[in-house]
């Protein structure tokens, strides 16, 4: 259940700072489509989400908790989700649950 409340707070940070940033740009700017909003919000999201989610990865790979915990705070929590491990199911043969049909 951890693993699912991270991965909320991961999503649910970024979509709130994009939408902080766009009420920024329209104190600036004037935007009169609610279309035009919508898609800025997005893309300020996006971008939120990866500057923070590299930045992680970045920490990450220098083997530095502080660079990754700074960006993963920013992303909604300190560490990504880690889901339990389960092993690998063998594919399923859809053949093998097929009547057979006789050709005579």
């Amino acid at each position: 259940m951890t693993g699912l409340f991270i991965s909320i707070m991961r999503t649910a940070v970024p979509l709130v700072a994009g939408w902080l940033l766009t009420l920024a740009a329209r104190a600036g700017f004037e935007i009169d489509s609610a279309a035009v909003t919508g898609a800025v919000t997005i893309a300020l999201a996006f971008v939120y989400y990866l500057a923070f989610r590299l930045l992680e990865l970045l920490g990450e790979r220098m083997n530095g908790t502080f660079l990754q915990n700074l960006a993963g705070v920013f992303l909604g929590y300190a560490r990504p989700p880690a889901y339990p491990k389960f092993e690998q199911l063998e594919p399923v043969d859809g053949a093998r649950y097929l009547p057979e049909t006789g050709n005579g």
